[in-house]
C-alpha cells in the first residue's frame, strides 16, 4: 500500500481557510499540491460550497408534496397528483402531522361509488363484445345444409304448427327481430320457395308509428305494398309497463307462405331428424344427469 507522509503542520488550517473562501476540493488540492487522500482529514467537518452542490430531481416534487399534505391531501391523492410512488410520498412527508380524516358526505360517496360502477360496467361490455366478436368470426360460412338445419329449428321455435285436434299445415313465421326475419328468408330461398307465395303483415301496438313500421319491414324484405296484408294493431294493456317503444320499435313481421302444406310436412319431418340425431348421439340417449 502507498505510504502518504503527514502533511505539514500548516496545511489544516490553510485547506479550511480556502473551503471557506468558495473552493473546490479539486481547486484546493490543486492549490495546496496535494492528494485527495491527505486533503479529506483536514477538511473534515467543513461543509462544501453551495455552488458545488448538485440539485436533486425530486427536490421539487418533494416541497409540493409537503404543501399538499399541510393542505390536508392523503397519500393516494398526493401520489397520483404527481405521479410519484407512495413510498416515496410516505418518505418526504412523514414527519408532518396527518391531516384529519374528512367524512364524505352522502353526494360525494354516491358519485365515488358511480365512477367505480362505470368503471365496471365499461370493463363488461368490452369483455361483452370481445366474445361476440370471437363468436361471430367462428362461425365462418354456412353450408346448404348448415343453414338448412339453422331454418328448420328456427321456424319450429318461432312457426305455426299443426295439431291433431286442428290440421292446419300452414307456414306462418312471427318475430321481430330483424336478423331472425333476414336469416328465414334465406332459408326460404334455399328451400326454393318462389317470392310470389310470399305475403307480409305488421303487428304493432296501438300509439306507435305503424306507417313507418310497413315501410321498414317492406325495405327490408325487398317487397312492395301489394305482399302486404292490413297491418294489425294490438290494443295496449295499461296495466303492463310496455318497454317496446320509441323509433326503433317496428312491431312483428308476419311471413306467409302460400300453398306451402308439403313444405310445412318437409320441416315437421326435418325437424323429428333434428331431434333424433341430436338425442342418439354416437348411439348413446344424451341426457343431462
Amino acid at each position: 500500500m502507498e505510504q502518504h507522509e503527514p502533511p505539514p503542520d500548516d496545511l489544516p488550517n490553510q485547506a479550511v481557510a480556502l473551503r471557506r473562501q468558495g473552493l473546490s476540493t479539486r481547486q484546493i488540492r490543486e492549490e495546496l499540491g496535494i492528494n485527495n487522500w491527505d486533503l479529506r482529514p483536514l477538511l473534515a467537518g467543513e461543509p462544501p460550497p453551495e455552488w458545488t452542490k448538485r440539485p436533486r430531481a425530486k427536490d421539487d416534487l418533494r416541497e409540493r408534496a409537503r404543501e399538499l399534505r399541510a393542505q390536508g391531501w392523503t397519500y393516494d391523492q398526493i401520489k397520483a397528483e404527481l405521479g410519484c410512488s407512495k413510498s416515496s410520498v410516505s418518505l418526504w412527508v412523514r414527519d408532518l402531522p396527518t391531516p384529519p380524516r374528512k367524512r364524505r358526505t352522502q353526494e360525494e360517496a354516491s358519485e365515488i361509488g358511480k365512477r367505480a360502477w362505470e368503471a365496471r360496467l365499461q370493463i363488461r361490455e368490452a369483455e361483452r363484445q370481445q366474445t361476440k366478436e370471437a363468436a361471430r368470426r367462428e362461425i365462418g360460412a354456412l353450408s346448404e345444409r348448415e343453414l338448412f338445419i339453422a331454418g328448420v329449428a328456427l321456424y319450429w321455435a318461432e312457426g305455426s304448427k299443426d295439431k291433431p285436434y286442428a290440421r292446419r299445415e300452414r307456414v306462418v313465421f312471427v318475430n321481430s327481430d330483424p336478423g331472425v326475419i333476414r336469416t328465414y328468408l334465406a332459408w326460404l330461398r334455399l328451400v326454393g320457395t318462389p317470392r310470389e307465395r310470399l305475403r307480409f303483415a305488421v303487428m304493432i301496438h296501438e300509439g306507435a308509428d305503424a306507417q313507418a313500421a310497413e315501410a321498414y319491414w317492406a325495405e327490408l324484405t325487398g317487397s312492395d305494398a301489394s305482399a302486404f296484408y292490413k297491418t294489425t294493431l294490438k290494443r295496449h294493456n295499461p296495466k303492463t309497463a310496455r318497454r317496446n317503444t320509441g323509433e326503433n320499435y317496428r312491431g312483428c313481421l308476419v311471413v306467409y307462405v302460400l300453398q306451402a302444406a308439403d313444405l310445412y310436412r318437409r320441416i315437421e319431418g326435418a325437424w323429428c331428424g333434428i331431434v333424433e340425431a341430436a338425442t342418439s348421439m354416437d348411439g348413446q340417449d344424451v341426457r343431462f344427469r
